[in-house]
């Protein structure tokens, strides 16, 4: 390809939306147009990575024994229905009419139509195990689409769905995918971890996500240095940290003039944040909850949910509180509650004595507060995120953190929509059983961003070479001196033929714009041809994750791009 051909118009502005790497240099690059909030339209550039990606996708899920599907985009509400997820999925999904006033979907996922698919034709024993799976682009209706490609309304998804006759067969599936999944991010040259998971609005027992390790990600990750654990803070489970042993004073009422946050509390009465106890309040369903963890520590909410079973899960209002508690916020506590709302309390919460609350009267907390001798708590249980510096629950070493962004995730969803919907199968014996599923997610499009944040510098991007949408720029200095033109005509035409995959930059501009757009572009290696070739026969070769460039012979350019391909593999 000659870039004067290449529809790519880089700018040299920084878009004015766009907060992190991978959005501002995809569309200044020329790969990403904006086509309005949180949708746009895949460049040629863009077409190029995303099918190098999907490519490796294909060829390990096949591997696996995955079959290609396409499913419907527009999905019709009956399913989803019968699913139970109609009215609990959420402002997300995007609804609509036909013109015969029937409700449809577009697809955010294809539990439902993959499941009624099956319904259909699987009937026995013997036509399971089975795997399908599909490519497209799904919809979400995102309340901020923010980050370019990482948040959007629209993107582009690789699902695939597993169905076994029992348990043991979901292990072997899940199992097959998380193989599957290694392999594939490792292909796309990407630092990665599986970590344990929520399975959020999917559902299901179990969960992995495979995490792209950048400071930029959303998602907060702890890992073992020593052995294989990983999971998402959401989900890492807490250990209770020990108490010095005191002995318990009389309950008093003290006065906090406009004391209302944990440290304005801890600094005006003297004590350290950890002897103080948060009190938040939660709508679950029809519900208000209470929840207590200690004063520095960060209430989990996933793990709240998990434990009252609910859908519909957020802070509760203002009023609500001052409903149960008869004071405003910042000066609530779980002592002379109403008996109707439920206490849940994180298990550092038990073991505490001669602790601070809010008194539910303004302007007042509680000091020499008693767990048990002064409320009663519902449950206790870990409802705290995990902190840095604390101790791996299968070995025990400190565990490190780190950000990631989440580009595919594995679920185990057992009968939980094979039940709702009716897939069954018949047995050796005759008996009819629920099929047992697993679903299994890959990003493509937010693949190809990650693949952006964790490799770029400040004059571009810097592809793997297994997903760039070139491998070699070609950059004559001169387009009008016919011994460079020819040499780089020539290189280009011997590179094409083996294999490799090159643009010709053959504009007519200064060979630092033509750097500048290699660079911005992100180009695995660059091959400069100028004076040095005439006077030395020798040509610049600059790889783009290297600061340094160097002269070879022009011999030696064929060997060297694909050694550096075939290393890459």
């Amino acid at each position: 390809m000659y870039f004067s051909k290449l529809y790519a118009p880089t700018l040299r502005e920084i878009p004015a939306e766009a907060e992190v790497a991978s959005h501002k240099l995809l569309v200044r690059a020329g790969y990403i147009r904006k086509s309005s909030s949180g949708v746009y339209t895949y460049m040629p550039l863009a077409q190029r990575v995303l099918q190098k990606i999907s490519t490796i996708i294909r060829e390990e899920m096949n591997k696996a024994g995955g079959q290609e599907v396409m499913l419907p985009i527009i999905q019709p509400a009956e399913i989803w229905l019968e699913s139970g997820r109609w009215n609990v999925y959420g402002k997300e999904l995007f609804r609509l009419k036909d013109r015969h006033d029937r409700d449809f979907c577009l697809g955010p996922t294809h539990e439902e139509v993959i499941t009624d698919l099956v319904r259909m034709d699987v009937s026995s024993y013997r036509q399971l195990p089975l795997m399908l799976y599909q490519i497209q682009n799904k919809y979400r209706d995102e309340r901020r689409p923010r980050f370019g490609l990482l948040r959007g309304r629209e993107f582009i998804m690789k699902d695939l769905y597993s169905f076994d006759r029992e348990e043991s067969g979901l292990e072997e599936s899940y199992q097959k995918m998380y193989d599957a999944y290694t392999a594939v991010f490792t292909r796309c040259g990407l630092e990665f971890r599986p970590v344990e998971a929520d399975s959020g609005a999917i559902g299901g027992s179990s969960s992995h996500e495979f995490m792209v390790i950048a400071d930029s990600g959303e998602a907060a990750i702890v890992y073992c240095p020593e052995c294989s654990y990983a999971a998402n803070v959401e989900i890492a489970p807490c250990y209770p940290a020990k108490n010095e042993e005191e002995t318990p004073l009389l309950l008093e009422k003290k006065l906090t003039p406009n004391k209302t946050s944990i440290d304005d509390v801890a600094t005006y009465l003297g004590e350290p944040a950890s002897k103080l106890i948060k009190t938040l309040f939660f709508q679950a369903d029809d519900e208000v909850i209470a929840v207590l963890v200690r004063g520095d520590r960060t209430v989990n909410e996933i793990k709240i949910q998990g434990v009252q079973a609910c859908v519909v899960f957020e802070m509760a209002a203002a009023e609500k509180i001052k409903e149960a508690t008869g004071c405003e916020p910042g000066y609530v506590g779980p002592i002379g509650l109403k008996k109707d709302i439920k206490i849940y309390a994180d298990e550092e919460i038990k073991t505490m004595v001669n602790a601070v609350c809010g008194a539910n009267e303004s302007n007042h907390h509680w000091v020499n507060v008693v767990p048990g001798r002064d409320f009663t708590v519902s449950e206790y249980t870990d409802l705290r995120l995990i902190e840095e510096g604390e101790s791996c629950p299968k070995c025990g070493v400190v565990l490190n953190t780190a950000r990631g962004i989440e580009v595919g995730q594995v679920f185990k969803l057992g009968t939980k929509y094979s039940n709702a919907l009716k897939a069954t199968y018949v047995d050796e014996k005759g008996q009819e059983n629920d099929i047992v599923m697993g679903c299994y997610g890959i990003g493509v499009s937010r693949t190809m961003a990650a693949a952006v944040e964790q490799n770029h510098d400040d004059n571009g991007i810097i592809w793997p070479v297994q997903i760039a949408p070139y491998q070699v720029v070609i950059v004559p200095v001169s387009t009008s001196d016919q011994q460079i033109w020819q040499a780089a005509l020539l290189l280009y035409q011997e590179l094409t033929a083996v294999g490799i995959e090159v643009i010709m930059d053959d504009r007519d501009e200064r060979a630092g714009v033509k750097f500048k757009d290699a660079d911005l572009i992100g180009y695995p290696i660059r091959v400069t041809i100028g004076k040095r070739y005439i006077e030395e026969n020798k040509m610049e070769i600059k790889k783009r994750w290297e600061k340094e460039s160097s002269l070879v012979a022009k011999e030696e350019i064929i060997e060297i791009v694909k050694k550096t391909w075939q290393d890459s593999l």
